[in-house]
């Protein structure tokens, strides 16, 4: 009995999450921790959050043998309130209104985990040409008389200071790695008692966002 290796991947193309503006709802928040990254041709440090959102009226299957599932897509921030962040723009376009300083100082971002919004999702091709990538461009409040379906991915918060391992194991080998290379994940594991920055950057009550 011969057993011959694959020399390639799988043949069946890559789904794209469709561009456009779409019905979506929040279903993940995922801290990652402080990474090195390139801005501006320099090497900084920065603290990262990736927030998930699941698009119920574009489905697919995606394997074989299963059911239609929603298209999924998800942006990494940089876990900052600052008043030029890219995370702070898009959740008071979200919302709908800017926040004000106070608010800012004390939003819990992992009260977004369920509540719907409208994605706009633009595609990007990679530099070399073979390959398009869908991101999210912009996030919006849904329009008056414009429901979202209910959830169907299980929701899933996995932070600092109330680790999920349950949820950390299920992620991706490569956000898995991700994570488990950041100086909050040794502090933790390593040092379990040692306390770590909650996933903070109290919500009002506007038109049913709990933000």
């Amino acid at each position: 009995m011969s057993i011959i290796p694959k020399t390639g991947g799988s043949s069946a193309p890559r789904k794209v999450c469709p561009s456009g503006s779409h019905v979506a709802r929040c279903y993940g928040m995922i801290e990652i921790g402080t990474v090195e990254q390139v801005y501006q041709g320099e090497s900084k440090k920065a603290h990262k959050v990736i927030i998930d959102f699941e698009l119920p009226l574009e489905t697919a299957v995606f394997k074989d043998g299963e059911e239609e599932k929603p298209f999924v897509i998800s942006k990494e921030y940089t876990l900052s309130f600052h008043e030029k962040s890219t995370l702070r723009a898009h959740l008071s376009s979200w919302r709908g209104k800017p926040f004000s300083d106070s608010e800012a100082g004390s939003f819990d971002i992992t009260k977004l985990v369920g509540i719907p919004a409208m994605v706009n999702v633009i595609h990007k091709a990679s530099q070399d040409g073979t390959k398009t990538y869908a991101n999210i461009a912009s996030i919006s409040p849904m329009p008056k008389g414009l429901t979202c379906p209910d959830q169907v991915n299980p929701s899933r918060i996995l932070a600092y200071s109330n680790w999920n391992q349950e949820v950390f194991i299920g992620l991706p080998d490569w956000l898995a790695d991700k994570i488990s290379s950041t100086p909050e994940y040794k502090a933790k594991f390593a040092m379990p008692n040692e306390p770590i920055a909650k996933l903070d950057v109290i919500a009002t009550e506007d038109d049913g966002l709990p933000f």
